[in-house]
């Protein structure tokens, strides 16, 4: 299934994108796409509607993030080997875990803001998986079970203040508007592996990042069981994998560093394979 939540902003309702690729309401059937939702039991008893029974959706509405409540935003640093190096830093022997804050969460197509003075706002296009399970030290071996599903995430980055302004990378992490996600979670049933999906990136139609999942360094299993040993995952929360190569930050020009960042009225494209694909346009700073 293709799962989102549409409307305005704070009022989004639920549904889900049908095999013609057309809109259903889902809520006459659920409240919300809620961490609740997203268990085998009740994705399973989802999976058992008539989807042409269910009200078609007319126009194109706002789609939002397609899971309320996500509890933590988990990110994944480095985990593309070819990234590393773009960005001069050693291939990490364990994975990097940083956090996003749950504030920068926002829909897919939505506007990225610029942080008040920021000079170096960076994209990065990233698979995304969405918890469905209480998971605690959980094995690699099962960890996709404790999978609900994936989605598209762009971890938009100020890299002056992850880099430059000490401490973790948090900070340059969390700012409004950081976290589109969307516009579909696609359910672990539908993505026979999360290994094998092209991504890519545009910025003003010019193609920046072109990756596929399968380079990973940490993959999704060694992810999801990973982290689930330094904190207990919960069903809504979501974690952000790592981005390839071709991120503002590591352009080069004739061999020397040329960086080129964010700028108001840029317009971001990105998608990966399966999971649809996200459009933002750049904005300066406001209250």
């Amino acid at each position: 299934m293709k799962l989102v939540r549409y409307g305005k902003p704070g009022k989004e309702k639920p549904g889900l994108i049908d095999a013609e690729g057309k809109l259903r309401d889902l809520s006459g059937v659920i409240a919300d796409i809620t961490p609740e939702q997203l268990g085998d039991k009740a994705l399973a008893k989802l999976a058992k509607l008539k989807t042409d029974k269910l009200p078609l959706v007319k126009g194109k509405p706002r789609m939002g993030c397609p899971v309320a409540g996500v509890g933590k935003f988990i990110a994944i640093g480095l985990n593309y080997a070819d990234h590393a190096a773009e960005s001069n830093l050693p291939i990490p022997k364990e994975p990097i875990v940083f956090t996003k804050a749950t504030s920068c969460i926002q829909g897919p197509n939505d506007d990225v803001m610029l942080p008040k003075g920021s000079k170096k706002t960076d994209w990065e296009v990233e698979l995304g998986v969405v918890i469905g399970a209480k998971a605690q030290y959980v094995s690699q071996k099962d960890a996709l079970n404790y999978v609900a599903g994936y989605c598209t995430i762009n971890d938009v980055s100020e890299r002056e203040y992850q880099i430059e302004r000490g401490g973790t990378w948090d900070k340059g992490k969390g700012c409004d508007t950081f976290g589109p996600i969307g516009p579909w979670l696609v359910t672990r049933d539908e993505v026979a592996n999360p290994q094998k999906l092209d991504m890519w990136l545009d910025v003003n139609g010019e193609r920046m990042q072109t990756g596929n999942t399968r380079t990973m360094i940490f993959n999704v299993a060694k992810l999801v069981s990973y982290v689930s040993q330094f904190m207990t995952l919960m069903p809504g929360d979501v974690i952000t994998t790592g981005t390839p190569p071709g991120v503002g930050m590591g352009i080069k020009k004739n061999g020397e560093a040329a960086p080129v960042y964010l700028k108001k009225g840029d317009v971001i494209t990105l998608g990966i394979e399966g999971l649809g694909e996200q459009r933002q346009l750049v904005v300066p700073f406001k209250l």
